[in-house]
């Protein structure tokens, strides 16, 4: 493995989608990692992943912290709509999402604030959160 990101992006995604509540509300072709302008809605972007590298463990493993932020985008019923994804979301990563590729050692659930989209043509409200792992991995 060369970047832990995408183990950690792999799992906070698969929680999201296996979550009743989210894919209630998101169908699961719309949580995805990419740019953070829509294509679908509603949905929930997977971006901008940063990572800031700790040190080494034992074994031969490293330690990165790697932060995710998370951009929801919604237009039915506006605000109302990206909160209600905002509040499933938290609720679907309270606990460490669950990896098999890596170890996730320290977890910070994430938190949402939320705008309306700048551009007057459209009617989107957009939600950002930010979630974050320390992870042990092997190259």
């Amino acid at each position: 493995m060369i970047d832990p990101s995408i183990a950690f992006q792999t799992a906070v995604r698969a929680a999201l989608i296996a979550d009743p509540a989210v894919s209630a509300l998101v169908p699961a072709d719309h949580v995805r990692a990419g740019s953070t302008r829509p294509d679908k809605l509603p949905t929930i972007i997977i971006a901008s992943p940063q990572t800031i590298n700790l040190g080494r463990a034992s074994g031969g493993q490293y330690l990165t912290r790697v932060s995710l932020d998370l951009h929801i985008w919604a237009v039915e019923d506006g605000a109302d709509m990206a909160r209600q994804i905002g509040a499933a979301a938290s609720v679907a990563l309270w606990d460490v999402p669950a990896s098999n590729e890596v170890g996730i050692d320290a977890y910070q659930r994430p938190g949402f604030s939320y705008m309306r989209d700048p551009d007057p043509e459209r009617a989107y409200c957009h939600g950002v959160g930010t979630v974050e792992g320390v992870i042990r991995w092997r190259v």
